[in-house]
């Protein structure tokens, strides 16, 4: 199991380090300090002020982004290994956080072509310039 909660660990450290740049932040941050809260309540304040710092880190230095991911790729593991029950609240959280798609028509397109015909198809603009 342990290759599967350093897979989620991983999802979870990029997930909550790209959404500290956004406006679900607030609602990013309560989460996890909430997950934290029930499965070890003696350090879900260390955690809230650890997020703090690696989001002001973020925005002082946003090229650190991967490595403020693999800091918390490594706290988000110890604690799954601590505590296998959080694997099922972990999932969620990132379940309720996960962007929808986005909105917009859906676009289907298609065609046939036989011969020396030729079909050219885009979802926007398209320019063909043949000599």
């Amino acid at each position: 199991m342990e290759p599967e909660l350093t897979t989620l660990a991983q999802s979870a450290s990029l997930t909550l380090v790209t959404l500290m740049a956004t406006d679900s932040w607030e609602r990013t941050r309560d989460g996890v300090v909430a997950l934290w809260r029930r499965a070890r309540p003696e350090r879900a304040d260390a955690v809230a002020a650890e997020l703090d710092s690696t989001r002001e880190d973020l925005a002082v230095d946003p090229g650190s982004e991967a490595e403020l991911a693999a800091e918390w790729q490594g706290r988000i593991r110890r604690l799954l290994v601590d505590r296998p029950e959080v694997v099922v609240e972990l999932r969620s959280l990132l379940d309720e956080l996960a962007p929808g798609p986005a909105p917009g028509p859906a676009v289907s397109q298609r065609a046939t072509a036989s011969g020396d015909s030729r079909v050219y198809q885009a979802g926007r603009d398209l320019r063909i310039t043949e000599r």
